[in-house]
């Protein structure tokens, strides 16, 4: 019999993801019965061009969330990194669990970390938000997009596509790559995107039986971070299409908040830096938005999504 329907993207990170929450569910809940739904998503069917030109993240979850609406599923698992700020009404994301490494990693075959690329080499990435990080720091590289999933990145590296590529930490770790990572990048190098290494549980709003059953998974603290870098975005109307980063972290029960906004060549990068209660969490992603809104985000942000727009 089958409690409980997991919706989740055929990827091996994806299915991973789902699996880890059904663990998690059966051990609360011994003899619960967990189906998971697999589906391919539009961002996994259009991997020609660059997610920024497609349509973002939010081509990742749209399935998902039809079959939410359709009853087909009871909750989905996404990375928080994918989610857009805002969902359809008749759902929500009610749990937030415990956040994994939030740094992305620089992984090469053949150099030491991002200090030790030569000038000219080639750096893999789909993610606006990386490159113009990866501009400012070493505008001397070849940056070029890379799409797909982790094994398939991992691949093009391998079969020497790229000098070096980027990804999340927490998705190699979780993909059974942890090794393959060669220089974990701090965050005064490459900002995290808001939410990143967080997995986030959505659901029908008002299902009373599926949020009582999902509500031990969540984890207070990350909630709050994740919140208040999700605020950041909300305020800045940010989206896969924008390199927009934010990342939070809590200090006993003061939360810091790092958040930026850069041009894509990298040569504009603005940086804001907030602290204060965390019970203020989303106030504060604000707060931190405004700071680069007036430092002139707002052109910046609209001349890129001119040049990205389909």
């Amino acid at each position: 019999m089958t409690d409980l329907r997991i919706a989740t993207r055929r990827s091996p990170l994806a299915l991973w993801q789902a699996e880890h929450v059904a663990g998690a569910l059966r051990e609360r809940n011994p003899g619960l019965g967990v189906e998971l739904v697999a589906m391919r998503t539009s961002g996994d069917k259009m991997l020609d061009a660059p997610l920024a030109r497609v349509g973002g993240k939010g081509l990742f979850i749209k399935e998902l969330e039809l079959a939410l609406l359709d009853d087909r599923a009871d909750i989905a698992v996404h990375s928080m990194k994918d989610v857009p700020v805002e969902l359809p009404p008749e759902l929500h994301l009610p749990i937030i669990m415990a956040r994994a490494d939030p740094r992305d990693a620089l992984v090469s075959t053949r150099f030491a970390g991002l200090g030790e690329l030569p000038a000219g080499a080639s750096v893999g990435t789909s993610s606006l938000r990386r490159r113009c990080q990866l501009a400012a720091h070493r505008p001397d590289l070849r940056i070029e997009n890379l799409r797909g999933g982790v094994d398939t990145r991992l691949r093009r590296l391998d079969d020497g596509d790229f000098d070096a590529i980027v990804l999340a930490v927490s998705g190699l770790e979780r993909g059974g790559h942890g090794s393959r990572v060669t220089e974990p990048l701090g965050v005064s190098t490459m900002l995290p995107a808001a939410g990143q290494g967080a997995l986030g549980i959505e659901c029908r709003r008002g299902d009373t039986r599926v949020e009582s059953l999902i509500a031990p998974l969540a984890c207070s603290r990350t909630t709050a971070c994740v919140l208040s870098e999700r605020a950041f975005n909300r305020r800045l109307e940010g989206g896969c299409q924008v390199p927009i980063a934010a990342y939070a972290f809590l200090d006993g029960g003061a939360m810091s908040l790092r958040g930026l906004v850069a041009s894509l060549d990298g040569a504009t990068v603005l940086r804001s830096q907030v602290r204060g209660g965390a019970e203020n969490a989303e106030a504060l992603g604000g707060e931190a938005a405004d700071a680069v809104l007036k430092q002139g985000a707002g052109a910046i942000l609209a001349s890129i999504y001119a040049m990205t727009a389909p």
